[in-house]
């Protein structure tokens, strides 16, 4: 695995590996890499010839100072972790590197899909995402890119940007990968308390029931259901639950025939924000 940490390093090289018309898989990190990382680079390793991974724990899309300084970073075992795999390069930047001596975001326009849900709770997120992997995109220009489905917001928002700002790069969204509990993988996972991590797997249990149950009440019942359901639990604290339109992510009240929904929801586990999505069925 090769690895570099300027931006002029690995685009040389990556420009080399363009002339010999060798396709890149691209699948951007934040580190402290888990088995839903690993299945998107196995998923990239599938269809491109090079893949390459970011690890930078990107500052711009931190809305809470706190929450950046105790982000877990594990770049030894990640590096392990990527050779299990046979990642080939591995981009590795520092924050200086990215931005020098200006850390500020980008000002995007997602059509409103920024607004919705997470773009709710936290101020500035969006636009942070959106400079990084923009700046990303325009270092590794890569082929296609992966991101998982956890983020399905994030994953819209930047399908949206590569439209809007017409970047040559498909975006692949792949499955939500999860623990054997059903509590979808996540970086943040390792910092929940002993009786927390037990609690977890309880946000997929309700998804999975507010799926049937939306299978014959409207969304409105159904939110009411999932909320009365957390305001018994006593370490899960519910930040937001919403039934929404995939496409503009919007809320909704009643399904329409034609129309792909979805199922979001934010959850406290102590200090330790966790966040997942489920698709539902619309008969």
């Amino acid at each position: 695995m090769k690895i570099f940490n300027t931006k002029q390093e690995i685009k040389a090289y990556l420009t080399s590996k363009k002339e010999e018309n060798i396709s890149i898989g691209f699948v951007p990190t934040m580190g402290a890499l888990h088995e839903g990382h690993l299945s998107l680079i196995k998923k990239a390793k599938k269809k491109n010839d090079i893949t390459v991974v970011s690890i930078f724990v990107n500052p711009t899309q931190f809305d809470n100072p706190e929450d950046l300084v105790k982000y877990p970073k594990t770049i030894e075992n990640d590096k392990k972790l990527l050779e299990t795999v046979s990642c080939d390069v591995l981009f590795f930047p520092s924050v200086k590197e990215i931005y020098d001596d200006n850390i500020a975001s980008e000002k995007f326009d997602f059509d409103g899909l920024e607004h919705q849900m997470e773009g709710k709770f936290r101020d500035g997120h969006f636009d942070g995402v959106g400079t990084i992997v923009k700046a990303l995109f325009e270092i590794i220009e890569p082929n296609r890119a992966y991101f998982g489905q956890k983020d399905f917001q994030q994953l819209q928002i930047i399908k949206k940007m590569v439209k809007k700002h017409r970047l040559n790069v498909k975006i692949k969204g792949c499955p939500i990968f999860r623990e054997e509990d059903g509590l979808a993988m996540s970086s943040r996972n390792t910092r929940l308390t002993k009786e927390h991590r037990i609690a977890a797997p309880f946000i997929y249990k309700t998804l999975k029931k507010a799926r049937k149950k939306f299978g014959t009440e409207n969304a409105i019942k159904v939110t009411e259901w999932v909320t009365k359901q957390f305001k018994k639990h006593p370490l899960l604290e519910l930040e937001y639950f919403t039934i929404a339109e995939e496409k503009s992510l919007k809320t909704i009240k009643n399904k329409e025939y034609n129309n792909k929904y979805r199922a979001f929801i934010a959850v406290f586990a102590g200090e330790i924000r966790l966040i997942d999505n489920i698709r539902l069925k619309n008969h």
